[in-house]
């Protein structure tokens, strides 16, 4: 694995890079925060090696939990308060107190929820994305689910996704409440700095899921697989390995995305100097015995957020199980 690139000082070295360029491109005065995400934040491709994953998130916007004092969040903000009572993991989002100035893409997703409330429509948001471009010169393919795929420069494969910024500090108390082995405290609350994102996409056949925003933690959830030790990591990038050519034919259905979470799960739950690089296929081993489980019993919590079950609409026929 480090002959092939996967050492833990090349992913270090790719990590600070994508940081440094989201940093350069975040201090001018923007409309937008872009935030690097997937394998290329997690330093574990080279630039071409796979696409490149991108968050927009709009500036000028706040989701918020229920509880939250609106005195303490400034005027110019466009606020909407988040109700959770659906699935986990997902929420319905409110209009509280709209901004002097706010985005076209907001204004034209509101619609009325009846008994005089506005309800911020995830179904027609992503709608009115898919006519934007998140970069000059970049030549737009077909909407793949809430993400808008792109070629810049005739070589770069863009897979970017906006999002809005939210703040929901129940979740994050919950994380830091659990026993566990890893990841620790300092990072725990480090995690906790970069907060959360609701992302235009509903739970799969809820009755609600043209109105449903999706909770996610892209930032944070970078920065725990940057503090998975090197085997660990390198366990990682075999499972994505494996998923990819062995399990090609259910990728639709298996993301790179629910490895990521077997990972984790198996970090928190085993001491960390367990993980050395004279037992790696002891770990490789039990990450590909979860997701056989996974994949059988249709269940897999979210690292995050363990109310909301990442298989739940996975998809997944009965032959694909077996």
């Amino acid at each position: 694995m480090t002959r092939l690139g996967y050492s833990e000082e090349m992913r270090r070295w790719r990590v600070e890079k994508h940081r440094e360029k989201n940093r350069l491109h975040n201090a001018r005065p923007r409309d937008e925060t872009y935030i690097t995400a997937g394998s290329k934040a997690e330093g574990l491709t080279c630039p071409l090696e796979s696409d490149f994953d991108l968050l927009i998130v709009l500036n000028g916007v706040i989701c918020v939990d229920a509880g939250i004092n609106l005195h303490t969040i400034p005027d110019d903000i466009d606020v909407f308060r988040m109700d959770t009572r659906v699935y986990p993991g997902h929420c319905i989002l409110l209009q509280d107190r709209p901004a002097h100035k706010r985005w076209k893409v907001i204004r034209n997703s509101l619609c009325d929820g009846g008994y005089g409330a506005i309800l911020l429509s995830s179904s027609l948001f992503l709608d009115e994305c898919s006519a934007s471009t998140p970069y000059p010169n970049i030549v737009n393919h077909e909407r793949a689910g809430l993400s808008r795929p792109g070629t810049l420069g005739g070589v770069l494969h863009v897979n970017s996704v906006l999002a809005l910024r939210c703040h929901c500090p129940g979740i994050f108390h919950r994380l830091t409440a659990r026993p566990r082995h890893w990841p620790s405290a300092v990072i725990v609350l480090k995690v906790m700095s970069f907060g959360d994102y609701l992302t235009p996409v509903g739970f799969k056949g809820s009755e609600h899921e043209h109105m449903e925003w999706r909770i996610c933690f892209n930032a944070g959830e970078t920065e725990l697989v940057n503090n998975l030790n090197g085997t660990h990591a390198q366990v990682y990038v075999m499972l994505k390995m494996i998923l990819k050519d062995v399990l090609r034919h259910c990728k639709k259905e298996i993301t790179s995305y629910v490895i990521k979470n077997i990972v984790l799960w198996q970090a928190e739950s085993n001491p960390q100097d367990e993980f050395n690089a004279r037992i790696f296929f002891r770990w490789l081993h039990d990450g590909l015995r979860e997701l056989k489980t996974a994949i059988v019993t249709k269940q897999l919590s979210y690292y995050m957020i363990p109310e909301r079950n990442l298989m739940a609409a996975s998809g997944l026929q009965d032959k694909q199980q077996h």
